[in-house]
């Protein structure tokens, strides 16, 4: 292995320079406005995680996790997803705790990218999980606030996809007979690869009638009326729980007043596998992928010995930036630039302008290259400088 270059990162990893920083900074503490508003407790997890309970639960492939050693060779994994950990509290720390649990956070998550892949390995992201709730409510609730959390950001234009993952199982299993086949054909729409899907749909020996359901699929994208329309193809048990989920879960975001937003996507599958029930993305005007995904996991918290169904979402700062499509500007500063003499006049000074809110750069004479670059950067400029005492004169 050759040695990094002087600037170089590891792959993923990227620099978050002010102008980002500021932005990002700033909707975040608006997402956690709204999440408090909605009755969600803030909680955090630590970065490092047990291979065999996290990083095994988090459904997250193996070779995107982070792997190491502690000292007594225990696997540790750098916390790929903030489910799996926020099951964990549920069924320990929180165990006393009443359901439903309404729990919010804001982390960095870490997830191993290919040299190819262009992803960033670290990255920020807000959600929150309610857990102890299986109701259409729940489902509503927390769609409900994820789009009041993107509104509160500054997004306007966005939609979020609705979809089922026990519609589409129950659809691949009736036709194709086998999970190992369902899985290859889920693999296709997870990746959205819809022509590789098509391709491999009519490489499968089905009879035209099978062959037409499966392709029929994916046109189940769009309003209220799609319902009725997945039910001609598959209308089974589980098919039949799946479609009356999210015929409840419409009324109840009518209710709330966000359908302007929603559009069903009955194809929808997602990289987690935990997910049992009503599944859904967020999407950025000027975004080709989602920005913020979630759904229900009912099996999830009872790997950690308490039993319980849940819901939840998750909002990837980096990208909600990107849809935003704009940084903050960079904020007003005074600079006093002041000579060893005058330093205590300068101090005094920074503290009173600093007391009216305004940000104040104290700036030592000997340690300026240039006074002019200092004049182009900063919005005020005041000087300090002799053996005079008195006021600073602004130039």
């Amino acid at each position: 292995m050759s040695k990094p270059f002087m600037f170089e990162k590891p792959l993923g990893m990227r620099d978050t320079l002010p102008a980002f920083y500021e932005t990002k900074r700033n909707i975040s503490k608006k997402v956690e406005a709204e999440t408090e508003r909605w009755g969600y407790r803030p909680i955090e997890t630590p970065t490092l995680e047990y291979y065999d309970t996290v990083g095994d639960a988090s459904a997250i492939l193996d070779q995107q996790l982070f792997k190491l050693l502690d000292q007594q060779g225990n696997t540790l994994v750098l916390r790929p997803d903030m489910t799996a950990p926020i099951a964990r509290v549920a069924g320990s720390s929180l165990k006393d705790q009443p359901f439903p649990l309404r729990l919010s956070y804001q982390t960095h998550l870490f997830r191993a990218q290919q040299r190819e892949g262009g992803r960033p390995a670290e990255f920020e992201q807000m959600g929150v999980e309610l857990v102890g709730d299986g109701t259409a409510s729940a489902d509503g609730e927390v769609i409900a606030l994820m789009i009041a959390a993107l509104k509160e950001a500054g997004l306007e234009n966005f939609q979020v996809a609705v979809g089922h993952i026990g519609y589409v199982n129950a659809l691949l299993l009736d036709v194709v007979g086998s999970e190992e086949r369902a899985g290859v054909l889920r693999r296709y729409l997870y990746e959205k690869n819809y022509v590789g899907y098509r391709h491999h749909v009519k490489s499968l020996p089905l009879s035209s009638i099978d062959e037409k359901r499966l392709l029929g699929l994916l046109k189940l994208r769009g309003g209220y009326s799609k319902i009725e329309e997945a039910k001609e193809i598959v209308y089974n048990g589980e098919a039949s729980k799946a479609l009356e989920d999210l015929e409840q879960l419409w009324e109840v975001l009518e209710g709330y007043g966000v359908t302007e937003h929603l559009k069903f996507d009955l194809n929808l599958v997602m990289h987690m596998s935990y997910y049992t029930g009503v599944v859904f993305e967020g999407y950025g005007s000027k975004l080709g992928f989602p920005l913020s995904s979630g759904g229900r996991y009912d099996e999830l918290v009872q790997k950690f010995n308490r039993p319980a169904q849940a819901t939840g979402f998750g909002i990837r700062l980096d990208l909600l930036v990107e849809a935003l499509g704009k940084t903050e500007e960079e904020p007003k500063q005074t600079c006093i630039i002041f000579s060893k003499e005058r330093r205590r006049e300068a101090i005094e000074k920074a503290r009173h302008l600093r007391n009216e809110g305004k940000q104040v750069v104290l700036q030592d004479l000997q340690g300026v290259e240039s006074v002019d670059q200092l004049s182009e950067t900063f919005e005020d400029v005041i000087y300090f400088i002799g053996k005079k005492k008195g006021e600073g004169v602004n130039e």
